[in-house]
């Protein structure tokens, strides 16, 4: 049975919020739409207080940006994007195109293409998240994107010269400094300045979700987003320090972001809530990481490993770190998460910033019904067919003048009538249905 110490707050306020978000982004969104460049500019100016005739970086500013940087800096961006691009090539390399003769004369196939361009976006103006260049921009490349496109807005009021690094040495094709709903908006619907994308990917704040969300269907988007979650699940074999450690390490991102405890030990469970205290007297973050421990922290006791399972797959969080006896039961009971963390060696900043699997992850339950970020979203599978043979025509024919028949779609029917004619020798009266077997006989 389940045994809940401590729990978030209701998320009524929350859904009035969201509202007001919807409605600030319709807004926006339909202003970039009719206006373009200047209304961008505008929105530039009044949010981020950063004005530019062209947010595009000049290949002078990019190479500037890279100077500011040391050695150990770019080595740094450089080993990170070396992971991330290895674990994609891995990735990629297990889809294969696929052609098969599936009837003597009939052969399907599928194809996976590259969309044709991708926008991505980097947060940057509270923290400068260099490493949502490599998860998204490092990704798009590998899979063969042709024009990748990224944004990321100023830090302190100039771009970023981490974020442009990223950016760069990931293999941006185009680099602008600019952030917020301007830059997905821009990016998605296009202006006299930038060529619009046929994808969107990347976090942000509350705005930025909801503008993908509302562009969604115009463009392709990688997922729907929220604040970032962590779950933790730990026992006796670990101490409280390395739980609050964690659960505190994600509750950094923001007010909102959920932090959740789930273990078999109550002792552990008050020592990880004890120490979570201790903790926020020193983490230089604690302003933020206070209000998501009081608002959105929670700690539940279970009485087995079977249990957690259960919690574990309701919540369906972003993150799961597994720090217990046997983290190889969750991997193999567990199917509702964005990530999982085995073991007390790993822990979710390895995945967020350096080890190679994707940061861009599944949040809102949504892990219920898909993965994250990874190469295959920056593909299309695309299917093909051929008959080879006029036996095969007039035999698939047959079939198909009949089912269409079913349906009702005398047209579609004689799509299928037409090749029975030609290429089975069988005399289908117009809007007609071929006789079983008479495709064969004829």
């Amino acid at each position: 049975m389940e045994n809940w110490l401590k729990r978030g707050v209701d998320q009524a306020e929350a859904a009035e919020a969201d509202a007001k978000v919807r409605e600030t982004v319709e807004r926006i969104l339909a202003d970039i739409a009719r206006r373009g460049d200047a209304a961008v500019r505008e929105l530039s100016v009044k949010f981020d207080k950063w004005d530019r005739d062209d947010y595009r970086l000049s290949p002078a500013e990019i190479e500037g940006c890279l100077a500011q940087l040391s050695k150990r800096d770019i080595e740094d961006i450089t080993f990170a994007q070396t992971q991330v691009r290895n674990f994609a090539q891995h990735q990629r390399a297990a889809l294969w195109d696929v052609e098969v003769e599936t009837l003597p004369g009939v052969l399907l196939g599928h194809k996976n293409i590259p969309v044709g361009s991708a926008g991505c976006y980097v947060p940057g103006g509270k923290y400068p998240l260099l490493a949502s260049a490599h998860m998204s921009v490092v990704t798009a490349k590998v899979a063969g994107v042709p024009r990748i496109v990224t944004c990321a807005p100023p830090y302190q009021g100039k771009p970023s010269a981490a974020i442009v690094a990223a950016q760069h040495l990931a293999g941006a094709d185009e680099i602008y400094c600019l952030g917020g709903v301007q830059a997905v908006g821009a990016m998605a619907l296009g202006t006299k300045s930038i060529a619009p994308v046929d994808l969107l990917i990347g976090p942000g704040n509350p705005y930025v979700a909801e503008a993908k969300r509302q562009l969604f269907g115009r463009v392709g988007i990688d997922l729907f987003a929220g604040p970032t979650e962590t779950l933790v699940i730990a026992d006796e074999t670990v101490d409280a320090e390395l739980c609050a450690t964690d659960l505190l390490g994600q509750a950094e991102h923001g007010p909102d972001s959920p932090a959740i405890f789930l273990t078999t030990s109550e002792k552990l469970a008050r020592e990880t809530m004890a120490e979570v205290e201790r903790l926020l007297t020193i983490l230089p973050t604690a302003a933020v990481a206070r209000q998501a421990w009081d608002r959105q922290g929670a700690v539940c006791v279970a009485d087995s490993d079977e249990e957690l399972v259960r919690i574990a797959d309701r919540i369906a969080s972003e993150h799961v770190q597994v720090m217990t006896r046997d983290p190889d039961y969750f991997l193999k009971n567990m199917h509702n998460y964005g990530a999982l963390f085995l073991g007390p060696r790993t822990n979710v900043a390895f995945g967020d910033k350096v080890i190679g699997t994707n940061h861009t992850l599944p949040t809102m339950k949504a892990a219920r019904y898909t993965g994250g970020l990874w190469v295959g979203k920056f593909l299309k599978t695309c299917t093909y067919q051929r008959v080879l043979t006029d036996e095969a025509s007039a035999l698939v024919g047959g079939y198909c003048s009949r089912l269409c028949a079913l349906e009702g779609f005398v047209g579609h029917a004689e799509q299928a009538n037409i090749r029975v004619r030609r290429y089975g020798g069988v005399d289908v009266p117009y809007g007609g249905v071929v006789e079983a077997d008479e495709a064969r006989s004829g």
